[in-house]
C-alpha cells in the first residue's frame, strides 16, 4: 500500500510540475503576444498621424502648384486605401503605398523651389518628415518585438504549446518591391 501511495503521489508531482510549466509557457506566450500587439498599436499610431497630416499638406501645395494633378490623384487614393484597411497586412500595403507617393511628391517640391519657401509648406514637410522617423522608429521597434514573438513560440517544446494553444507566428513590416529604388518624376 504505501508504494502505491509513493507512485501516486510521485505522478501527481509530476503533473503539477507540467501543469506548472504549462502554464507559466502560457502566459509568456500571451504577454509576448500582447508585446507585439502593443507595437503595433504605435506604429499604427505613427501611420495615423502623418495620415491626419497628408490633407494639410497636399492643400498647401495644391494652393502654389496646380500641374501636378497625378502626384496628388496616387496620394489620394493611397490615403483611402489607409482608410479602408482592415487587417495587418493590408495596413503594411496601404502604408507602403501611401510612401511611395509621397516620395514622389517630395521628388515634385525638390523641382519647384518656391514651394520650399513657402512657410505652411516648409513646416507642413517638417512635420512630415519628423513623422516618417517616427514611423521609421516604431517599425522598427514592431519588427524586434515581432522577432522575439516569433522565435520564442517557433522553439521546442514551446512550439507545441504555442500550436495547441492557437499562437501563430506575426507578419513582419517589410518594405514593398522596389523600396530601395529612389521615385523617379519626370516633366
Amino acid at each position: 500500500m504505501k508504494s502505491s501511495l509513493k507512485i501516486i503521489i510521485g505522478i501527481v508531482v509530476v503533473l503539477a510540475l507540467i501543469g506548472i510549466s504549462l502554464t507559466g509557457t502560457y502566459n509568456s506566450m500571451v504577454t509576448k503576444n500582447e508585446e507585439v500587439n502593443a507595437q503595433w498599436a504605435m506604429v499604427e499610431s505613427k501611420l495615423q498621424r502623418r495620415f491626419d497630416l497628408i490633407p494639410n499638406l497636399v492643400e498647401s501645395v495644391k494652393g502654389i502648384m496646380n500641374q501636378e494633378q497625378e502626384v496628388f490623384g496616387k496620394i489620394a487614393d493611397a490615403r483611402s486605401k489607409m482608410a479602408g484597411a482592415q487587417t495587418t497586412e493590408d495596413r503594411v500595403a496601404a502604408s507602403n503605398e501611401l510612401e511611395g507617393a509621397l516620395g514622389r511628391l517630395l521628388v515634385v517640391m525638390e523641382n519647384y523651389p518656391q514651394l520650399r519657401s513657402a512657410e505652411n509648406v516648409t513646416r507642413l514637410m517638417d512635420e512630415l518628415a519628423g513623422t516618417e522617423n517616427r514611423i521609421s522608429v516604431e517599425r522598427d521597434r514592431y519588427n524586434a518585438v515581432v522577432s522575439d514573438y516569433n522565435k520564442f513560440i517557433q522553439r521546442f517544446p514551446r512550439n507545441m504549446v504555442a500550436g495547441a494553444m492557437g499562437f501563430d507566428k506575426k507578419p513582419y513590416f517589410e518594405a514593398t518591391a522596389g523600396a530601395e529604388n529612389a521615385p523617379k518624376v519626370q516633366f
